[in-house]
């Protein structure tokens, strides 16, 4: 019995991929695989054949935005991201990288009516990493850098604030590169508005124009950050359904913001707040009399040549005073805020919704998907900047500069590059 036992434990060992993964002669353990700290949900389990990890084909191509084609005829999976391609064949051991052979310890079999491939050559073909984590008892795979925007909320320019010195470096009003290699564009967060239709540089929300904004302007053009002012309003004491429920203040508003924003690359729009409290006709209502401010709006900064982002609560927020569909055909960008549902990290299965829903009503190449520092760590942001990736988002967004730590910076380093 002894004997039996310590046959039974050697051989749960075995090397799969390069990967050391349990094996069971009979039946097989279920191989749990993650990709950038998601995992991945096969309609087929992985299985293991001579120490090697195979899947099945299309649901790896798909979470790594890779094209894949079946040829029936010649038994064969073709699959390209533009510029890798790969070709492999049904129990060929020898497989094509761009054209160049590449021999396989196991060749691809067709197991259960799916066809499985080597998950280690696949991913690593498309540049993946591909490692074991014992602690949890699973595959990772790390996806490559992908270029994709990278906006901060927002540099402020003067000593009192972190923000500047966590983007640029040193005290204000030096500044250095330090971490402007990881953002593309900067959302400065100094304007509001009454609800009479006043552009503020001052308002009650805390969200104020420094003494020595022009230095930030500055600092942004010497590191070829775009930049847009953000006109951030809240709703709790009603000034936004009273500004979008008098014309006048409404052509006032975006007069003002037209003629401030000739200093920015564009807008972003953050009026947050909406529809918390309404319901039936009169969410509806609310709804319309936003999205007919956005289109006045980005009627005026278009002729102005200006871009128009919105910053919006989640589609499963508790706010739904947002018509995602009708805003994502009028704006050209908008900043999904998954956050703030009341756990840290914030959770995926929350994340991923929201991106689900947004994507199934805008255009994927306008949405940005909102990250907020405070409530992730440097760990649970790559899965954050994972769900972008996987859904083929514009970019994230960072909420905000000031409380990314060194950690974070470095995380975000080895998976994003910021589109210039």
């Amino acid at each position: 019995m002894k004997r039996l036992l310590f046959i039974g434990l050697l051989s749960t060992v075995m090397v799969v991929g390069g990967l050391t993964l349990p094996a069971f002669p009979q039946e097989q353990p279920e191989i749990p695989v993650l990709l950038d700290g998601l995992p991945v949900t096969f309609d087929v389990q992985p299985v293991i054949q001579n120490g090697r990890t195979l899947v099945p084909f299309r649901t790896i191509a798909e979470v790594l935005n890779v094209q894949v084609t079946w040829d029936d005829a010649a038994q064969t999976v073709n699959a390209s991201d533009g510029k890798t391609s790969i070709r492999l064949q049904i129990g060929n051991e020898t497989a094509y990288r761009n054209e160049s052979p590449i021999p396989l310890d196991v060749p691809p079999q067709i197991l259960g009516g799916r066809t499985l491939i080597p998950l280690r050559f696949f991913s690593e073909a498309f540049n993946c990493k591909v490692e074991w984590d014992s602690s949890l008892g699973a595959v990772r795979i790390t996806s490559p850098p992908k270029e994709m925007a990278v906006i901060g909320f927002y540099a402020l320019g003067d000593s009192r604030t972190s923000s500047w010195t966590n983007l640029f470096g040193k005290p204000y009003p030096e500044y250095s590169a330090r971490n402007t290699d990881v953002i593309s564009e900067l959302a400065l967060g100094w304007y509001s508005l009454d609800r009479e239709g006043n552009l503020l540089t001052r308002s009650r929300t805390g969200w104020q124009r420094p003494e020595g904004w022009e230095r930030v302007l500055e600092a942004a053009k010497e590191y070829n950050l775009k930049t847009e002012m953000v006109v951030h309003v809240t709703d709790g004491d009603g000034t936004i359904s009273s500004l979008l429920t008098d014309e006048g203040a409404q052509r006032k508003a975006v007069y003002g913001i037209l003629e401030e924003a000739r200093r920015y690359q564009g807008v972003n729009l953050d009026f947050e707040g909406l529809g918390y409290r309404d319901d039936g006709e009169q969410l509806k209502a609310v709804r319309v009399r936003f999205t007919e401010f956005v289109r006045l709006l980005s009627e005026q900064l278009k002729a102005a040549g200006l871009d128009l982002t919105l910053t919006l609560h989640a589609p499963n927020s508790a706010y739904k005073g947002y018509d995602y569909k009708a805003l994502g055909e009028i704006a050209d960008r908008i900043i999904i805020m998954a956050y703030d549902y009341g756990s840290t990290p914030e959770p995926v299965s929350l994340v991923k919704q929201a991106v689900e829903v947004a994507k199934a009503l805008v255009p994927t190449e306008k949405l940005v998907l909102g990250i907020s520092a405070p409530t992730e760590t440097a760990e649970s942001i790559l899965a954050k900047v994972g769900i972008a990736k996987r859904y083929g988002l514009d970019g994230i967004a960072l909420w905000r500069l000031g409380l990314v730590t060194g950690e974070m910076w470095d995380a975000l380093r080895s998976t994003v590059i910021p589109r210039r």
